[in-house]
């Protein structure tokens, strides 16, 4: 992984267990930010971008914290190189779990005398709790990979932790304290993860399944343009790890397409919204799928019920 010096905003390319202790920056992107190419070039010649003085802030920030190197996704990503662009989003939750810190910039709360009563008066947080961070795919993982996450308003100034908001966080993500805390996927379901992810968006579509494939320890290959294919080849890859029937537990949408006919899995998470209390049924008789070319195979109990259940 490439690392940015702190000090020299110099970049430098680090391989398994010669990697240093480092920072981690999560924000959502904005006009002008600065790519790996023009990150030489907005050092010396170019007006200072709002990108370019975000990665300031943070290497100030992780500096004065004791960190000599931070990552940065706008530029220590070659986006330009699809096999690296492919290699970062496979590796990015590893990346974020193994940070020693997490900076979560948010550049729409302001700096104002309801930020600073945070600690005290949680419930009146509002501009933290409506912030377009909380919103969008690839944060989530962002907020629950690393054990240490700090967030920082648009001016950079603390304005807490994960775990000293908690409950505020727990609030507006609708994601449980244990896992907000420490997460664990063998603790939770996968309706139950897809659920947090169900109101969150991403500019392409298919980044909202290449931005949950840590939270469900899977890998796979980029496709861009392949569109809602890629939350199919999302499920797909989960079934291969996992036998929790959860995974059939979304429900469409809009109420049309309860008449159609749909396949095994969901088009997005948004069909898994109403899962958040789905947990675990632990039964050993729990049988393996497999996925022909026909479709999906699997054995699964047939109940009996009342006429008034019906």
């Amino acid at each position: 992984m490439r690392l940015l010096d702190t000090a020299t905003l110099q970049l430098k390319e680090f391989f398994g267990d010669a990697t240093p202790p480092y920072a981690i920056l999560s924000h959502t992107w904005e006009e002008d930010e600065v790519s790996l190419q023009a990150l030489a070039t907005a050092r010396h010649n170019v007006p200072e971008l709002a990108g370019h003085t975000k990665i300031r802030k943070c290497c100030e920030i992780a500096a004065s914290d004791g960190f000599q190197y931070v990552w940065i996704d706008t530029c220590c990503i070659d986006k330009t190189n699809s096999t690296e662009l492919s290699e970062a989003i496979n590796s990015m939750y590893r990346w974020y779990e193994e940070a020693v810190v997490c900076y979560a910039y948010l550049a729409d709360v302001y700096p104002t005398d309801e930020i600073i009563r945070f600690r005290e008066r949680q419930s009146s947080a509002n501009q933290f709790k409506t912030s377009k961070w909380f919103t969008r795919g690839w944060t989530l993982q962002e907020l629950l990979a690393p054990s240490t996450v700090v967030f920082f308003n648009k001016t950079w100034e603390d304005i807490g932790s994960k775990r000293s908001l908690n409950e505020l966080i727990s609030d507006v993500t609708k994601i449980p304290l244990v896992a907000l805390l420490k997460f664990d996927r063998t603790k939770h379901t996968i309706a139950q993860i897809m659920s947090w992810a169900s109101n969150r968006r991403t500019t392409r579509v298919e980044d909202i399944a290449y931005s949950l494939l840590g939270l469900f320890g899977v890998h796979m290959p980029m496709i861009y343009g392949e569109g809602r294919n890629a939350f199919a080849r999302l499920q797909r890859e989960i079934l291969k790890e996992s036998t929790d029937q959860s995974i059939f537990a979304w429900a469409p949408s809009h109420t049309g397409e309860w008449e159609q006919y749909r396949g095994p899995f969901a088009t997005s998470p948004a069909e898994f919204a109403v899962c958040g209390g789905v947990t675990h049924y632990h039964n050993p008789s729990h049988s393996e799928y497999s996925l022909t070319n026909k479709g999906l195979r699997i054995e699964l109990p047939v109940l009996a019920l009342s006429s008034s259940v019906l």
